[in-house]
């Protein structure tokens, strides 16, 4: 929260306001309601002043000066409206045109353009120089994803700065010289040799139609979409998205900047995989198995089959003879009414989902050392670290957003960054100590850190004290984990280790991301408590840009959990087995429910082939895709009696069903994705 000692006052355009010290005019004049044009601005790079079209007037300066590069101070007085300021952007605006092909007829960009709209606004109908641009039919060359028109580019610099400032893939530069300046690969080179990353961040931050997204190109006129805010169904990081829609199909995604942890920025997947949701191949109508063949059906011949096959298995075996899978990828709503349909409807507790192969570790782990399995604080507290531990974790490629956070904290504040990762991922080009460790020693390395912490009083004493149990069990477990015995088992070099240790240990806001790197192991749980003690033992936790961070891989695996789809507790994680939390949920449900907990989802594929487990109903998950052993998942589903899958897709899980019932993808229904982070969207 600003004070009032981090505000001075402006007079801005005739009127006193408050501003923040350090703020440009730019950044105070939007604060205000006033605006002030810009091309080579974007709020997520750093301003450079290049365009000269944000030129104002400051009291007891000599001419105008760029105010996306002009900090505020006390009493200053700024106008950013006056004849001359107005002239000169005229001027500025009838030089970019005379570099522009005005092709606003057939441009797919007409109606967001910016250098449009400022034309308009300022009554530049046409340059009054030679006009240097040669209109090129739009190129894409062997790029899937973004095309081009070089023609329209005003050389503002914001596709090179983002690929850099924000992406770090350094695909773009500047070539030529003089007049001839303008930006350079990869655009023309082979898709075999660029580094570009296609993540569409350079086309979010064009102004004009020289970058497009080549899968919307000649779908619509801005004007004629229908915009609608929703959140990403591919990751856990739950970035806010746009979807642009005419006659009922999306033709374009984007994401507003400031909006959300993500500010504009999306990753290939977010921007562009959007295609299946209108894909020929979508289930539009139940199947039913006739004759070993899948054929289509109406939906009450689909539901009646299933309510009596499945009422007929639970009244001859038992309700417990029956599990359900629920699913990651749907919404908190639809994975509540579902497991409530196993308990209340079914009657039994059998119901799981892949966060049980994922990140079980984590929800078991973490729940013993801090009773709750998620992250302890939010994503944007990441940017509040100066010293960052990551394992197990791909983050650029599996959490994209959360991975360009990384990176902007180095590289642009300074954060210490510590990868501990048996692969040379882009991660480790940033991080100032990389530790490879052998796959599978992630306990030996972690204690390695602990015994150095330890060995050389780094450990924060009062921290442990206060809030912590078990310390002298721990210390008595890693004083025999020396770095050089810690290399032993991992390969790391014991110097490495030790100076990892003192980066951490002497942090004063450390923090720690791990995924299933670390969790995807018959040591899991050990890993989780591991990298808990680490915290706990520096102090790093409970406290801003401090803490212990698992990343959920799927758009909505924390909200599943959080929903109660697991076999042992209920919606917000009440044990079933508990008699108080029982009696709550069966008097809201109005139902009898089962008190012991149910089966897991490899103990439910381990009974589906002894045949203890007769039915199975699977909503939005392909096991035969995710599980381990996939010939075993297979022979225990084609031994149930009966199996109900809905997908949106005829998936290899779904081809074994005796009934597969369609679905619907997140563009097309209502309801919220709870994020890594515990964000409800």
């Amino acid at each position: 929260m600003k004070t009032k000692t981090d505000l001075v006052e402006i007079t801005l355009n005739g009127r006193a306001v408050e501003a923040s010290a350090g703020e440009t005019v730019m950044e105070a004049a939007d604060s205000a309601g006033v605006e002030i044009p810009r091309l080579c601005h974007d709020p997520r790079l750093k301003p450079t002043g290049a365009c000269r079209l944000c030129l104002v007037e400051v009291e007891g300066t000599d001419g105008a000066v760029p105010a996306c590069v002009t900090e505020v101070v006390y009493g200053m007085t700024v106008e950013t409206d006056t004849p001359e300021v107005r002239e000169l952007r005229r001027g500025i605006l009838d030089l970019l045109l005379s570099d522009h092909a005005a092709d606003c007829l057939t441009c797919s960009s007409c109606g967001t353009c910016s250098l449009q709209r400022y034309a308009y606004e300022y009554g530049v109908h046409e340059t009054s120089w030679p006009n240097r641009a040669v209109h090129q039919v739009t190129e894409q060359g062997d790029d899937p994803f973004i095309a081009r028109d070089m023609s329209k580019c005003i050389s503002c610099g914001r596709c090179v700065r983002i690929c850099d400032e924000v992406e770090a893939a350094f695909a773009i530069g500047w070539q030529g010289k003089g007049f001839d300046t303008g930006v350079g690969a990869p655009f023309g080179s082979s898709l075999k040799k660029t580094p570009c990353e296609f993540c569409g961040q350079c086309v979010s931050t064009c102004p004009t139609g020289a970058l497009d997204d080549a899968l919307s190109v000649g779908k619509a006129r801005e004007w004629e979409t229908e915009k609608t805010m929703t959140t990403c169904a591919y990751c856990g990081v739950g970035c806010a998205l746009r979807l642009h829609t005419k006659d009922n199909r999306i033709v374009r995604v984007d994401a507003p900047v400031g909006v959300n942890n993500n500010n504009g920025n999306l990753c290939v997947k977010g921007r562009y995989g959007y295609s299946y949701v209108h894909s020929p191949d979508r289930l539009t109508k139940p199947l039913i198995k006739k004759d070993g063949r899948l054929v289509e059906a109406e939906w009450d011949e689909a539901i009646a089959l299933v309510a009596e096959k499945l009422g007929g298995i639970k009244e001859q075996n038992g309700p417990d003879a029956i599990a359900t899978l629920a699913s990651a990828k749907c919404t908190n709503e639809e994975n509540y009414i579902f497991q409530k349909f196993a308990r209340a409807g079914i009657g039994t507790n059998n119901v799981d989902h892949c966060a049980r192969l994922c990140h079980a570790s984590t929800v078991a782990g973490l729940a013993i050392a801090f009773g709750s399995g998620a992250m302890t604080h939010s994503i944007k507290d990441l940017e509040d670290a100066d010293t960052i531990l990551v394992i197990g974790s791909n983050t650029t490629e599996a959490h994209p957003i959360i991975g360009l956070g990384l990176i902007q904290a180095v590289r642009q504040k300074g954060a210490k960054l510590i990868v501990i990762d048996p692969r040379g991922i882009k991660l480790t080009k940033f991080a100032d100590i990389w530790l490879p460790q052998q796959p599978g020693s992630d306990v030996a390395v972690l204690n390695g850190l602990m015994h150095v912490i330890l060995e050389e009083g780094l450990a924060d004493e009062a921290f442990i004290a206060e809030r912590t149990e078990g310390f002298e069990e721990l210390k008595a477990v890693v004083a025999d984990f020396t770095p050089e015995k810690a290399e032993e088992i991992s390969g790391v070099p014991a110097d490495d280790l030790r100076e990892a240790a003192r980066l951490f240990g002497r942090a004063v806001r450390g923090t720690i991301i791990y995924s299933m790197g670390i969790t995807q192991h018959t040591t899991g749980v050990d890993n989780v408590l591991s990298v808990a003690n680490l915290a706990m033992l520096t102090g790093n936790i409970g406290r801003a840009g401090t803490g212990v961070n698992p990343l959920r891989g799927q758009n909505n695996g924390q909200g599943a959990c959080d929903m109660g789809s697991l076999p042992n507790v209920y919606c917000g994680y009440q044990k079933v087995d508990d008699a108080a939390s029982r009696e709550k949920m069966s008097n809201a449900w109005d139902a009898e429910l089962p008190g012991e907990p149910g089966l897991t989802i490899v103990e439910i594929m381990n009974a589906a082939g002894t045949g203890d487990i007769k039915g199975m109903y699977i909503m939005g998950e392909n096991p035969m895709l995710s599980d381990p052993d996939v010939g075993h998942v297979e022979e225990a589903l084609e031994n149930l009696d009966f199996l109900v899958v809905q997908d949106i897709f005829l998936t290899e899980t779904a081809t074994l069903a005796d009934v597969v019932l369609p679905s619907v993808t997140f563009a097309e229904r209502d309801g919220t994705f709870t994020s890594t982070e515990r964000r409800v969207q």
